[in-house]
């Protein structure tokens, strides 16, 4: 382990120091090769998430416009109730005697 450190390594010769090389040179590939394989995982959850992101967006803006129609016919109907009311509040007195009309069931 000293070895791998850089420590000790002057009673070495050089078959020896090939080897070692060899040895720091894999574990360095392979760190590497672990750390590309990570970058590629981490991008295509990004990719996955920023898709998803993306139509729980479009969900959200449907679900806004339905809400918004559905407020829009609320309102409707709250104005055509108000017409249907004043509507029915001037119909009777359409029908009343005026002032100015004899009253007919004084007559009888």
């Amino acid at each position: 382990m000293r070895r791998l450190k850089g420590e000790d390594i002057s009673s070495l010769n050089y078959r020896e120091l090939m080897i070692l090389e060899d040895a720091l040179e894999n574990g360095v590939t392979s760190i590497r090769n672990k750390q590309n394989e990570f970058l590629r995982m981490m991008r295509k959850k990004t990719q996955s998430m920023e898709e998803e992101q993306e139509q729980l967006n479009c969900q959200l803006r449907q679900l806004e416009i339905a809400s918004m129609n559905r407020n829009m016919g609320e309102i409707g109907e709250v104005f055509q109730q108000r017409e249907n009311h004043e509507y029915q509040n001037q119909m009777p007195f359409a029908f009343r005697v005026q002032p100015m009309q004899p009253n007919l069931q004084e007559r009888f």
